[in-house]
């Protein structure tokens, strides 16, 4: 299979690691980035056989591809995605699916209008935690769920205020960024519409009178501050000082969801949680008992409510690739795709309506008001 790549940043590299690959049957025959001549000097030998083009249209009109993976900034997922769903090409396109409103209609329309089978990365519902837990859900064991709880505390929260990150004009703020995937597997697991959406979100912790631009090579307290990027702690996080008066993104938010059969779903991310703070999952309430798992702690518990017990299910992380386990199911469900034998597992119209959770939530945050869940003309 002959596929391209638009933008091939940090996390395509990273589940497309390489060019070729003959046990999963592919080969990414070019690319299209700007970056083209230091990629090309990155990949070495590698790159041989690999055209590299300047811009997306060219090189769908001269590649001859099979499929296409999207990893540009978040801000152009939407154009590229369009490009792709004219030709009626199957498509990976990572997370958020668009920033802006006007996006999120735009793509939706180009989506309805094509053939594209298109697997959206969101490798959390795919991971054994998630498949586990909609099983026992779908068992009816817990009974039916009438509430969730559902958290994120980030431990490497620093990433989105040292590096290109921290430009909330091209990430949409951290709803978009790290929400989108919570909500997604969230509406997953309940198989429900979700209908009404509030939201608070709040900057604490990464903000200051630092000069804009200033970066943590050149402050005079990068020995002694905490989120110094010269720290080995800290060394992959960026440049750039995240007390500085050009650092977007808020560092805290909640939001609650409410579903077509009234109940409610409360979340709450953080991004200045460290060491064992850090968490990442969900407990799900039903009458006759409650389920909780933890990605970090690659466990999932089930609480029966009205008998003495407690079943603690245990997955062998050492096994799992990124995400939990999620990231090679994706590429794998992706690949299928090109050959025609699946069809998408985390489709965009999942990604549309996860994406217009994120938007709603935060203008509910700017506006300090409820928002309907619906798509209405713009």
């Amino acid at each position: 299979m002959r596929l391209g790549v638009i933008g091939y940043g940090l996390r395509i590299s990273y589940i497309f690691p390489e060019i070729v690959s003959e046990e999963l049957g592919y080969r990414i025959v070019a690319i299209a980035d700007l970056r083209s001549e230091e990629l090309q000097a990155k990949l070495g030998s590698r790159a041989e056989g690999v055209r590299f083009f300047e811009d997306a249209d060219t090189m769908l009109e001269e590649a001859e591809l099979d499929g296409v993976i999207i990893g540009t900034r978040c801000n152009l997922h939407t154009e590229m995605a369009i490009k792709v769903l004219r030709r009626n090409l199957p498509l990976y396109l990572e997370k958020p699916v668009a920033t802006k409103y006007e996006d999120l209609y735009r793509l939706k329309a180009a989506y309805e209008a094509s053939r594209s089978e298109v697997v959206v990365s969101f490798p959390l519902r795919n991971t054994p935690l998630v498949t586990l837990a909609k099983e026992i859900v779908d068992s009816g064991k817990i009974g039916t769920i009438e509430h969730v709880q559902a958290v994120n505390n980030v431990p490497y929260g620093g990433v989105y205020y040292h590096s290109w990150y921290r430009d909330d004009s091209i990430t949409g703020g951290l709803f978009l960024q790290k929400a989108t995937h919570d909500f997604d597997y969230i509406n997953c697991l309940l198989g429900l519409k979700p209908i009404e959406v509030c939201a608070m979100k709040s900057k604490q912790i990464f903000k200051g009178d630092k000069p804009a631009g200033l970066k943590c090579v050149d402050c005079e307290e990068n020995r002694t501050c905490e989120e110094s990027t010269l720290k080995p702690a800290n060394l992959d996080r960026g440049d750039y000082c995240s007390f500085a008066v050009d650092t977007g993104n808020e560092d805290s938010g909640s939001a609650l969801l409410k579903y077509e059969t009234g109940m409610h779903v409360s979340y709450s991310q953080n991004f200045f949680a460290r060491r064992g703070a850090e968490r990442r999952g969900a407990r799900l309430l039903g009458y006759k008992g409650t389920l909780e798992f933890d990605w970090y702690k690659s466990e999932l518990k089930v609480y029966m409510h009205h008998e003495p017990r407690v079943e603690t299910h245990v997955i062998d992380a050492n096994v799992l690739d990124g995400h939990g386990g999620g990231d090679g199911k994706l590429v794998r469900n992706f690949l299928e795709c090109v050959r025609g034998r699946e069809r998408s597992a985390t489709t965009l119209g999942d990604g549309l309506l996860s994406a217009l959770l994120c938007l709603k939530a935060n203008e509910s945050a700017e506006t300090k008001s409820f928002q309907r869940i619906e798509w209405n003309d713009r």
